[in-house]
């Protein structure tokens, strides 16, 4: 790298005062400022993008490994897995006969042994305040909202004759 002292940048800033000229020097001054600014951001800019690409690197190298371990603990669980579902069936055959009277004594009943789903038959995106429509109906609260005609014709007085 070029090593400036001051007495080398005093040196330049005497010969370019009397190249440039003292009503151009000042104008020349902050162009070469401006330069040399963007400069540094570029090589800024550049340093951070291969550090990113660097980082990128290694967490595709850590993604792979935590997959491998993760590939690893899924077939060891499935091989487990495997081995319990064939301890278990082979432990219901053995038994199955006291399960299979107690099906069919709860099918005589005309029950199921697991009941049917039912739905709630709520509407779970509406808010519901927690006050019971008929404690409003009785209070007199408005529950829906009406237009401006309707309010209008509910509350118009009736004509005596």
């Amino acid at each position: 790298m070029i090593d400036l002292g001051i007495s080398k940048l005093a040196m330049i800033g005497a010969v370019a005062l009397i190249v440039i000229g003292p009503e151009k020097l000042p104008r020349v001054a902050r162009t070469i400022g401006t330069l040399i600014g963007k400069a540094q951001r570029y090589v800024s800019d550049v340093k951070s993008e291969v550090n990113r690409s660097m980082e990128l690197d290694e967490l595709k190298k850590m993604k792979e490994t935590v997959e491998s371990a993760a590939k690893d603990v899924g077939q060891s669980i499935k091989s487990g897995a495997d081995d319990f579902e064939k301890s278990w069936a082979e432990a219901t055959q053995t038994a199955s006969p006291g399960i299979d009277d107690y099906q069919s004594s709860l099918s005589g009943f005309g029950t199921n042994a697991v009941p049917e789903y039912r739905h709630p038959k709520k509407n779970w995106r509406l808010k519901q305040g927690a006050t019971p429509n008929w404690y409003k109906a009785r209070a007199g609260v408005r529950t829906k909202a009406l237009s401006g005609a309707a309010r209008v014709a509910r509350f118009r007085p009736t004509k005596f004759n």
